[in-house]
């Protein structure tokens, strides 16, 4: 992988395809290689850009507590230093996260927004809570605990889940920690969903455990414009159980005009 150093932390990065640049961030607590099999259909239509955020896989972690803007302001760092002005994002889960916050924070660097199995709502007040205990509960026990809460919700495939399993398994704690607060503290994204006029996909499996269809339907109809694909029996890691699909969907933006 590439690596660049943004303010301070290093970020890595792999890179493929041409056409227009689009980011594929990743989700919760994983790292760039869930996307491998929609790259690997993209990449005659796209300039792929696929990083590992702060914590996760090859990039840095920080000991400073972190914000969503941090994350955000990585894939404006990554940007500048590969010299792109706007690009498509399309965030998994906590990437969808990401992605919002970049929305918000450099709205003239987004050219689209793909929300693939994630959501537009803050976390309640109960969900706030356990994320900060669960956090607490990395740093003092390690990240076995996720291990075991996460696999089973992220799909049914025996296959992906061995997969997460051993991916989760190598991710640091700190890492793990400082994405669980991250999330905890994040800012509810409805009203700014709905200000969107570049071109938007959805894309959520109708067996998604972790994040419920319903949470993609809420998006498209706050944002009716919106390109929504849900997917028959997928469930949180549609982009591995059914890569050409999540990848057709995301070929979207090739077929509508995206400002440059």
């Amino acid at each position: 992988m590439n690596k660049v150093n943004v303010d301070g932390i290093n970020i890595a990065y792999d890179r493929k395809g041409s056409g227009q640049p689009l980011i594929l961030i990743h989700g919760y607590p994983l790292d760039h290689t869930t996307w491998n099999g929609v790259a690997a259909s993209l990449s005659e239509e796209f300039d792929l850009i696929i990083p590992d955020l702060r914590g996760f896989g090859e990039s840095d972690v920080m000991e400073a507590d972190d914000s969503i803007i941090d994350y955000a302001s990585d894939m404006a760092g990554l940007l500048n230093h590969l010299k792109i002005k706007k690009a498509t994002l399309v965030g998994h889960s906590m990437g969808g996260y990401v992605a919002l916050a970049f929305a918000r924070e450099y709205p003239d660097r987004i050219s689209g927004l793909g929300m693939v199995s994630t959501q537009i709502m803050a976390d309640t007040k109960e969900k706030k809570e356990a994320r900060i205990a669960n956090a607490k509960q990395v740093l003092e026990e390690g990240v076995h605990s996720v291990v075991e809460s996460m696999t089973p919700k992220l799909s049914k495939e025996a296959k992906i889940q061995d997969f997460v399993r051993n991916l989760i398994t190598v991710q640091r704690p700190l890492g793990v920690y400082s994405a669980l607060m991250v999330m905890a503290e994040r800012p509810d994204s409805t009203e700014l969903f709905k200000t969107f006029k570049y071109p938007t996909v959805i894309v959520h499996g109708d067996d998604d455990a972790l994040i419920p269809v319903e949470r993609g339907r809420e998006m498209k109809a706050a944002l009716p414009s919106a390109h929504y694909v849900e997917l028959a029996g997928l469930g949180h890691m549609a982009m591995m159980e059914n890569p050409k699909a999540v990848a057709d969907a995301l070929r979207f933006f090739v077929n509508v005009k995206v400002k440059e």
